[in-house]
């Protein structure tokens, strides 16, 4: 199955060559399950021809507010609208998450409540979830369509889902302690208060449940869909 990942952002460039992009974090947390990836770095205006040059789609993470005026923001929208429209599936994560909601009628805004950055733990149906966060934006209203996922005290809408056509996700399943140290180091002075930090440096080592996350992404890919119409399809 072909997963197309439609990067919105890149990691720091100190970081990258050690431990990665979005794209490729992407692929090894996904790595044994039967997924092909192709890459299109949408930020810098690299889309796909159609929806249909992947089964389904992957949006990473993004310094950059869903909100904000940038180029590739309208267009981005324009593909999410159509790819729902045509029930192939999404997959958000952090940025993905909130882009999705708002091209389909939801809304974001910069928390009042301030960042959540390291490891949270979420509620998703009673089951325990603990991943890395890195953001301050939040889903604060839900589109038309989408059911609660995942929660907790402080973001209402960590994770989304849009029946058989988007799950989305606030934290990042894709991002390890030592990328969360890594930004730590390289986007967070004068920007995350010292505070959060120190609470996010005392939470290093905790048991993470990316794999679960990793797990319920396949799983979602891969539902069977009557409804996965091809352009010209009757």
């Amino acid at each position: 199955m072909r997963i197309g990942i439609l990067k919105c952002g890149q990691s720091p460039e100190l970081l990258r060559g050690e431990l990665g992009d979005y794209d490729t974090m992407f692929e090894q947390l996904l790595a044994g399950r039967g997924f092909e990836f192709t890459s299109y770095h949408v930020e810098n205006m690299e889309f796909p021809q159609s929806v249909h040059d992947a089964e389904g789609w992957l949006l990473t993470g993004s310094r950059h507010g869903v909100y904000e005026g940038h180029s590739f923001i309208a267009p981005l929208e324009d593909f999410i609208r159509s790819a729902y429209a045509d029930h192939v599936p999404m997959v958000g994560i952090c940025f993905g998450h909130q882009i999705i909601a708002q091209a389909l009628g939801g809304k974001v805004v910069k928390y009042p409540g301030g960042w959540s950055v390291g490891a949270q733990d979420y509620d998703f149906g009673g089951e325990n979830v603990t991943l890395n966060a890195w953001h301050q934006d939040q889903v604060v209203e839900r589109p038309g369509g989408a059911e609660l996922a995942g929660s907790n005290a402080f973001c209402e809408n960590a994770a989304l889902v849009y029946d058989d056509r988007a799950f989305t996700v606030q934290a990042h399943p894709e991002f390890q302690d030592d990328f969360v140290q890594g930004l730590i180091e390289t986007r967070a002075k004068g920007v995350v208060p010292e505070d959060v930090l120190d609470r996010a440096r005392g939470k290093m080592g905790s048991p993470l449940h990316s794999s679960g996350i990793a797990e319920r992404i396949e799983r979602f890919f891969k539902t069977p869909r009557v409804a996965n119409r091809k352009q010209g399809a009757a």
